[in-house]
């Protein structure tokens, strides 16, 4: 049977690889399942239409043709196969090849495509106001900083970071808020004034014994000296530092001269 002659148009193809890409796809075969007998005549037949005066191009192109040679005899050689291990394709590496090439391929020529379209905009020039323009910072960043690095930068902060917790006092830190409750001077003497009527006389320390707070106690005192001055009450007192007695008065029982409005409350 004669042996089909392959007819293959003067093109240029921009290496061996970009040639048999064109050759794949003119064919219709699959870049997975490359017929390598018919690729590497159809192959041949261009190389040796080559009439290039650039050695380089042609040794390219033959360096190629000797790979596709040498796989055609690898696959025309018996196939030896193991149970532990299966057989190479010859292919393997060419296929690889073919689809970086591809995809940079279509990567140039997608980029291609964009410096095509960009002829067809047109950009405005600058519109920057003249006192933009005209701005002079107050302050020179670059000779401000100048040989400063970001390590620099670094152990500055973490340096100042150091110092400001070796000011923190740990104790007084971690207080809570205070806050004063509003005692009523007027409200107290005239709580005193209700415990004078139900006991008629008693001890001062025994009256405070449900106050819990300073300021009550204070409070109270003076509750004490304010009634004392109305003449409610009558204190009395054995020795120093003995326990205060407190009685009351005949007027104790009445509201009369009772007048709480000149009183401020603390």
């Amino acid at each position: 049977m004669e042996q089909p002659v392959y007819r293959l148009e003067k093109l240029n193809f921009n290496g061996p690889l970009d040639l048999l890409l064109h050759l794949l796809e003119k064919n219709k075969v699959d870049i997975y399942d490359i017929p390598i007998s018919e690729i590497t005549v159809q192959y041949m037949e261009y190389v040796q239409q080559l009439e290039e005066d650039d050695l380089e191009i042609v040794s390219d192109f033959l360096v190629m043709a000797a790979t596709l040679l040498e796989i055609k005899a690898k696959m025309l050689l018996p196939k030896e196969k193991t149970e532990e291990e299966e057989e190479a394709d010859p292919r393997a590496e060419l296929v690889a090849r073919l689809l970086e090439y591809k995809r940079f391929k279509y990567i140039a020529e997608e980029l291609c495509g964009y410096e095509d379209r960009a002829s067809f905009f047109l950009y405005g020039g600058e519109q920057i106001p003249e006192e933009v323009k005209n701005y002079i910072p107050p302050v020179d960043l670059d000779a401000l900083f100048g040989g400063v690095t970001l390590s620099d930068l670094q152990r500055v902060f973490r340096e100042v970071m150091a110092r400001r917790e070796e000011k923190v006092d740990r104790v007084r830190s971690n207080f809570g808020v205070i806050r004063r409750d509003r005692v009523s001077l007027s409200a107290r003497i005239g709580s005193v004034l209700r415990y004078t009527r139900k006991y008629r006389r008693y001890s001062f320390r025994e009256m405070l014994s449900e106050a819990h707070e300073r300021m009550d106690v204070v409070v109270t005192f003076l509750a004490i000296l304010e009634l004392m001055k109305m003449g409610k009450i009558e204190v009395t007192q054995s020795s120093a530092f003995a326990d205060i007695e407190v009685q009351a008065t005949d007027t104790a029982d009445t509201e009369e001269g009772l007048d709480l409005s000149s009183i401020e409350d603390n």
